[in-house]
């Protein structure tokens, strides 16, 4: 069996699922009682469809792509990118594995539940033992971080609370808005992505 090059259409509409992403990126806002660090953004909904489209680990592409792009700007020490690149590429690699063994309406909203579900799990594990680890040495002392963290919600106390009370609700929320405009747009690009889906079956 030959590997299909990737064509030039495909690397165009790669590249542009990644700068929508990535000016996405840009429009972020805080959440109640959320930590500061964490900021709601969409820029995960073409990435999602990017793996619909043409399959997980283009969806991983395209994020790492977008975080490199953002690397370029960064206020975390890099942190903030790594964190953004571990939760959409959960997002890209579980959603695009699930839609690829069931591509229908009911294939998307499994895919997407499943990615929510994911990125709660990576989240809370690379906060754990990375990330916060890693900011708090590079950037911000823990004490100022946890201290930050308490001032808008009172629960979050130690490592346990941020992740409990801050990381994993994030994520939550952060996945079902994603979640919800991807199933959205995909009614709008269903015949699209099927169509695509029966080319590569050939």
């Amino acid at each position: 069996m030959k590997t299909k090059p990737i064509s030039v259409r495909k690397l165009a509409a790669m590249g542009m699922l990644t700068a929508i992403s990535a000016v996405l990126m840009f429009f972020e806002m805080p959440l109640p009682l959320m930590p500061p660090f964490l900021k709601l953004d969409i820029s995960a909904v073409p990435i999602l469809l990017g793996s619909f489209l043409f399959g997980p680990l283009e969806g991983v592409v395209i994020a790492l792509l977008k975080a490199g792009i953002h690397l370029l700007s960064t206020q975390t020490a890099g942190v903030g990118e790594l964190a953004d690149f571990l939760i959409t590429a959960s997002f890209a690699l579980t959603g695009g594995l699930v839609y690829r063994i069931w591509h229908s309406k009911k294939g998307v909203v499994v895919a997407c539940v499943a990615s929510v579900a994911a990125i709660t799990i990576v989240g809370a594990i690379a906060n754990w033992t990375i990330l916060l680890p890693f900011y708090a040495a590079a950037y911000m002392p823990y004490d100022a971080i946890i201290a930050a963290c308490q001032a808008l919600n009172p629960a979050i106390t130690d490592l346990t609370g941020y992740i409990v009370f801050g990381v994993v609700p994030f994520n939550l929320v952060k996945g079902t808005v994603v979640a919800i405009l991807t199933v959205l747009l995909y009614a709008r690009m269903e015949t699209i992505l099927v169509k695509k889906k029966l080319e590569a079956a050939e």
